[in-house]
């Protein structure tokens, strides 16, 4: 094995010879800048030096292994260098934003006060690192730039777009059935024949190392012990291998969540992967197949410099260089995803590569679920990417209205699930009346994940659960097979503050 020092490895940063170091050992990742899902901006920004700090808490173990080939795994840094970067991580200086996220964590309110998913995530969104909160509650276009640090704190001025997604609820009402026999009520169900102890799901999201040090392992765990299901995401930081082995029993059903790349040999590697490792479904995401204008994590570092100078601009001669990396910072996985899938050649031919059941996640319109049927999946999400993609695009409780009412044949071909703007248990309801099999949560995870680990996602549960049973009561049902549509109405008006 070669040895290198750090002067040495500080010679390649550039976009035509780029090292990194990562966990003392060096990598030659110059072939892997454009096939890198986060964009080469984020590799070069630790061009040359030791990025292990960056690419631990959201990489998976094998990542390296499975991405840079053997002959650019280059060899492992001298013992002096080693040392050095020791010492370097030892005396480096906490940023405010650190101190703020340690005050924030000393300051945690006990999980017995959290009462609801918005308790959840405001106690959250104040523990993470401002990075992590730009990643996890960034959406499209105008959501941008209305989070701001003041005294040390995040706060919002404005309502994020994906807020449109829970808005929705509220112009849906209830027609609750009195008289009826509720005790006993039963709030279990099932999806893709496999048992949940509420109608809700963990859906697929990103990057859970971001918020708690354990990330997938803490949902998965917590699904286990509340007995709903999770969908794995295939952006995760865990290995897919870590996830499955922290499964508390071998029959807890796991799904996960896929993107169609290029690359057809490794779209197949990966699916033989997981079908080895015992993953239940395919939940193959069709609605970012290019990247959105997500500038809120763009603007992120720029708010966090700000944070750290106390609003003094350090290089007000850099304007020119931030516009360049902006536009670099837009181009993602753009040169990675497959923009040629289509319904009469994609499906099928996943269909000859594996057995397990294919869900189509992100239909937006009643057109796409047609054809989702009759290409024989085995179910269907309704669902905008939770506002992260296409800005105005229909919130997905009005997508399953809008199918209830136009095809409803369709509930009895295939099972519809949806996602996004879901906070309550009455929430759940109103989907499932509608014809929904069940719903999926992401954001909410990860903020209980983040915020309590594996305790917050049980109670998480708790807090639903208890709601979906007073709500199932209220409504006049004791089981989830009797809800109805004739129990909720859909209003055009909204209720108009008193001027009294």
């Amino acid at each position: 094995m070669v040895i290198y020092n750090l002067a040495q490895v500080a010679k390649h940063k550039t976009r035509s010879s780029c090292w990194l170091i990562i966990r003392d050992k060096v990598y030659d990742v110059t072939d892997f800048l454009f096939e890198h899902p986060g964009g080469p901006q984020v590799i070069l920004e630790f061009a040359g030096r030791d990025a292990t700090a960056a690419y631990v808490p959201i990489h998976p173990a094998d990542a390296l292994e499975k991405n840079i080939a053997p002959r650019n795994h280059l060899g492992d840094l001298d013992e002096t260098s080693v040392l050095d970067l020791q010492r370097a991580r030892q005396n480096k200086t906490k940023t405010r934003d650190d101190i703020r996220v340690g005050e924030a964590r000393k300051n945690r309110p006990p999980l017995s006060r959290i009462f609801n998913i918005q308790d959840m995530e405001e106690t959250a969104k104040k523990l993470l690192p401002y990075k992590a909160f730009a990643y996890y509650e960034s959406a499209a276009d105008d959501s941008i730039g209305m989070y701001h640090f003041q005294r040390g704190f995040l706060v919002s001025e404005a309502i994020e777009a994906h807020a449109e997604n829970a808005r929705t609820f509220s112009r849906f009402f209830f027609h609750p059935r009195v008289m009826r026999v509720v005790s006993g009520c039963d709030t279990s169900s099932t999806i893709l024949g496999y048992r949940t102890s509420i109608p809700v799901y963990i859906s697929g999201s990103a990057l859970a190392r971001l918020g708690h040090p354990l990330g997938e392992v803490n949902l998965t765990r917590g699904a286990y012990k509340s007995g709903i299901v999770q969908m794995v995401s295939s952006n995760s930081s865990l290995s897919y291998g870590h996830i499955a082995a922290a499964r508390g029993s071998p029959d807890q059903p796991i799904f996960f969540q896929l993107y169609k790349y290029r690359n057809d040999a490794a779209f197949v590697k990966r699916i033989q992967e997981v079908e080895a490792l015992g993953y239940n479904a395919i939940f193959l995401t069709v609605d970012a197949i290019v990247e959105p204008n997500r500038e809120m994590d763009i603007r992120a570092p720029r708010y966090i410099e700000d944070f750290e100078n106390q609003g003094i601009r350090r290089h007000p001669d850099l304007e020119d260089e931030e516009k360049l990396d902006v536009l670099s910072a837009t181009i993602n996985h753009i040169t990675v995803k497959d923009t040629e899938i289509t319904w009469e050649r994609t499906i099928p031919w996943i269909r000859s590569i594996t057995k397990l059941p294919i869900v189509v996640k992100g239909i937006q319109c009643i057109a796409d679920a047609v054809l989702a049927v009759e290409a024989g999946c085995e179910g269907i999400v309704l669902s905008n990417h939770g506002g992260r993609q296409l800005e105005y695009s229909l919130p997905p409780l009005e997508v399953l209205y809008k199918l209830r009412q136009e095809h409803p044949e369709v509930f009895r071909k295939t099972e519809v699930y949806m996602d996004g703007g879901v906070r309550r248990g009455t929430d759940v309801l109103k989907a499932l009346c509608l014809g929904a099999k069940a719903v999926g949560l992401g954001r909410a995870f990860l903020y209980a994940q983040s915020a309590y680990g594996e305790a917050g996602v049980v109670h998480l549960v708790q807090i639903l659960q208890r709601e979906i049973k007073f709500g199932m009561e209220s409504l006049g049902v004791s089981s989830i097979d009797q809800l109805s549509p004739e129990m909720v109405e859909r209003v055009d008006w909204h209720a108009i503050p008193s001027k009294l």
